[in-house]
């Protein structure tokens, strides 16, 4: 059997956070014991509201930041505990494409010189080899040769992002996280990169982690969805499994917020109440109970934990019902 590309074990990552000159600082569980394993050719997508840990998770994958709990095992190496020369060697196996094309690349350099930047920083390769791998990676992202002698500011912005994932691209690297690539793009700009993310991925069996809001662009480019909220993952499962019968209320909820052309789906709408709780202070039990229309009174005292569930894993007391058909309690 082969080894998972990656692979998360109780991942968690803490800020220690000033309240004020005379009060003691606090922790902020941003991401709080997340595990998964993701293998080549394959796409997990992440989805919860702002605050819930999405972006965090994302660094902590790209090493933009080190964990400090629990185990990343890129490649059978854990990026936890390798020193700097071995986490410079594991960044060339995982890259990040960010969220504003606008933002993400630098106005003062030609295409050319960022295409050409990881290449001459990590290869030993000559100038003519990388302006061929530049060129070669410019078409594979359906950019003509000419584009990259320009600057980001002569492109709309559904090209600087093709430049973003060419940048990424450049090291060959295994796994790909993208987070929210297409939210700041036109409807119809995001489809094609859409489209230029799937094709990639079956031109290169590379892996994706693919972090969003939008639910109908998870339905279509994911191949497993991890739920997360508050910093904790509250269901994983396959995204067939997931999109035909969501487990957990929050995932419900999530779903049903979600614009469809289904009447049925239209109909069955979920209200969550209540805004998200400060990660200064989270509830006790489970972080959901306080927004959720069916919780009892153990929600308030015991958290779940993460369970497998009819094909699902979910961390809800109630998962059962919902996959019998029973019908939920409503709140106490």
């Amino acid at each position: 059997m082969t080894a998972p590309l990656l692979e998360a074990r109780d991942l968690s990552r803490h800020y220690q956070v000033s309240r004020g000159m005379f009060k003691p600082s606090a922790t902020v569980k941003a991401l709080n014991g997340v595990s998964f394993s993701l293998s080549g050719g394959e796409t997990l997508a992440v989805v919860g509201e702002s605050g819930c840990g999405k972006s965090t998770l994302a660094r902590a994958l790209t090493l933009i930041e080190k964990p400090t709990g629990g185990h990343l095992m890129i490649g059978g190496t854990d990026a936890a505990t390798v020193d700097a020369a071995g986490t410079k060697a594991l960044r060339k196996r995982v890259q990040m494409v960010f969220q504003n094309p606008y933002a993400s690349l630098n106005p003062r350099k030609r295409i050319a010189q960022m295409l050409d930047e990881p290449l001459l920083l990590n290869t030993g390769l000559t100038a003519a080899e990388r302006r061929e791998r530049v060129a070669a990676m410019l078409a594979m992202v359906g950019l003509r040769p000419e584009h990259a002698q320009r600057y980001p500011h002569m492109f709309s912005g559904g090209q600087r992002q093709r430049i973003a994932i060419a940048r990424a691209m450049m090291l060959q690297p295994g796994l790909l996280v993208a987070d929210e690539p297409t939210s700041a793009l036109d409807v119809s700009i995001q489809a094609q990169i859409l489209n230029l993310f799937m094709d990639m991925q079956e031109r290169t069996g590379m892996a994706y982690v693919f972090i969003s809001h939008n639910l109908s662009v998870v339905e279509h480019i994911a191949d497993r969805v991890m739920v997360m909220y508050l910093g904790r993952v509250v269901e994983f499962a396959s995204k067939a499994r997931l999109f035909a019968q969501p487990l957990h209320p929050y995932t419900r909820a999530l779903l049903s917020a979600t614009p469809s052309i289904d009447p049925q789906r239209r109909a069955q709408k979920i209200r969550i109440v209540g805004e998200l709780p400060s990660p200064l202070n989270p509830p006790s039990g489970c972080s959901f109970h306080k927004r959720c229309p069916y919780a009892q009174a153990r929600c308030s005292i015991e958290e779940p934990q993460l369970r497998p569930v009819d094909g699902s894993e979910v961390a809800c007391h109630f998962a059962d019902a919902v996959a019998d058909g029973s019908a939920l309690p409503r709140a106490a």
